[in-house]
């Protein structure tokens, strides 16, 4: 007999999902410990995080929009001037 035993294994459905269940409410307990979320305050700390992301994501945009500003106002400036510099305006 091979170390592999090649027997099926049954059980209740109504078993079988209650103890995933358990299985996925353990990891997701023990993934959330090992990034330190697991006290009372948790909740409040991915909170803060999403608001920090939610305001970095305001800053960059306003430079985004503010450097495309500047560089439209460069060409144009650049266009204003050469274009009186062609025509001696």
């Amino acid at each position: 007999m091979s170390d592999y035993d090649h027997s099926l294994v049954s059980m209740p459905r109504l078993a079988l999902e209650a103890m995933l269940e358990d299985a996925a409410e353990r990891g997701a307990r023990r993934a959330l410990a090992s990034v330190g979320l697991d006290d009372a305050q948790a909740a409040d700390h991915v909170r803060g995080l999403r608001d920090l992301f939610a305001m970095y994501r305001v800053v960059r945009n306003g430079a985004l929009k503010q450097i495309g500003q500047g560089i439209a106002l460069v060409v144009i400036g650049a266009l204003v001037f050469f274009a009186s510099t062609k025509f001696k305006l």
